[in-house]
């Protein structure tokens, strides 16, 4: 299993469109644009899951600088998730009171 990091997406382009991108490549177990929470709007990335590892490799080398929807994409190997510091201070979210 290999996840791809996909950036410089444009606005438009949807989980559907970031699937059929690389669906030439091999199987795909999942691609996700990530959106904003409040908004809705896409935040100009997502995130592709394959489950062979040189189909992966394969599609990032092939992609990577590739037109999509009018925005030149970046696509390399995805980092795992850094885990953050719990937020603290003015805007860090606070308890509901009931």
């Amino acid at each position: 299993m290999i996840n791809i990091y996909v950036g410089n997406l444009s606005f438009r382009t949807d989980d559907a469109g970031l699937r059929q991108a690389f669906e030439g490549y091999g199987e795909i177990a999942s691609a996700k644009v990530v959106v904003d929470r409040e908004t809705g709007r896409s935040k100009g990335f997502g995130f592709v899951e394959m489950p062979n590892r040189e189909a992966g490799l394969a599609a990032i080398k092939a992609l990577d600088g590739q037109e999509i929807d009018g925005r030149i994409l970046r696509v390399n190997e995805a980092r795992p998730r850094e885990e953050r510091p719990r937020r603290e201070g003015r805007f860090a979210p606070r308890p509901r009171r009931f």
